[in-house]
């Protein structure tokens, strides 16, 4: 399905799914009408067992189903990624205000190079299915590695740096996985057999009820319906880091107020650490 359609506002999305399932609908009950206006294709049409609409819908729901389910866990996965990512970046602004100044400027400066390149470069590359592990994360690398290089002067540093060493191992990891989530979705092949299904299932009817124009009519609108809000549900959440319905960096966005003066959740966090220090 098209980039443009997947990234439009969900009523629009819905306006332009639901009425191309009429028209397709349209289509082909008006072809079917009038092909079985001629008694010997009527016969044809009334011989198909209504009995294979059964195994048709099951078909078409267990398709729907499988594809549903695996754009929904890439939506959360794709959520839980950024929501670790940016717990861990907090501990990290957290844990370095037991630091001496120049090396909590220096890792508060990275914790926020890194979230500025994630807001303005990774995201707008993630909805367009440009950035790949090939790329990576050269600020929060280079915080791990001033990090490890740090030389501890007392017990209380050197837990911090423990936690912090763990802390940027999690973003790091989180940030793998948002990207190999980024270029997950809904292929060709998928969206081609839920519209080739659907639209077997449209004729079908058709013909099972093409002696009766009215109760042929409803029917395949009904069924229309159906295929047009599995499609739309499928659309909306399609892309977990573009679209309507998408996952976004507010979470990262929030990190940076922590760099400021000391709060009271700061100092609530970082208090066993502390202790260590004048124990």
């Amino acid at each position: 399905m098209g980039e443009w359609l997947l990234n439009l506002p969900i009523p629009w999305m819905a306006f332009i799914i639901f009425a191309a399932s009429y028209l397709i609908a349209a289509c082909v009950y008006l072809a079917v009408v009038r092909l079985a206006v001629d008694d010997r294709r009527a016969r044809a049409f009334k011989a198909f067992s209504p009995g294979m609409l059964l195994p048709l819908g099951t078909i078409f729901g267990l398709l729907v189903g499988f594809v549903a389910m695996q754009v929904w866990n890439d939506f959360d996965k794709a959520e839980v990624a950024v929501a670790t990512e940016a717990r861990a970046l907090r501990a990290v602004v957290l844990f370095a205000e037991l630091l001496p100044d120049a090396q909590r400027i220096h890792l508060d400066t990275l914790v926020n190079r890194h979230i500025d390149e994630a807001v303005n470069e990774e995201w707008p590359a993630m909805a367009q299915h440009r950035l790949t592990l090939a790329s990576s994360p050269t600020a929060l690398l280079e915080a791990l590695q001033l990090t490890l290089l740090m030389t501890p002067q007392d017990e209380s540093q050197r837990g911090t740096q423990r936690e912090m060493v763990a802390a940027l191992n999690t973003a790091l990891d989180a940030w793998h996985r948002r990207i190999s989530i980024s270029q997950s979705g809904v292929g060709p092949i998928e969206w081609a057999a839920i519209l080739l299904l659907g639209l077997c299932m449209l004729i079908a009817v058709a013909m099972v009820h093409s002696d009766n124009r009215l109760t042929c009519a409803i029917t395949v609108a009904l069924f229309a319906t159906t295929i047009a809000l599995s499609a739309l549900l499928i659309a909306a959440y399609s892309r977990p880091f573009s679209g309507a319905i998408s996952v976004g960096p507010e979470l990262l966005k929030q990190i940076p107020s922590h760099a400021g003066p000391r709060s009271a959740e700061r100092r609530a966090y970082l208090s066993p650490f502390r202790q260590l220090s004048t124990a």
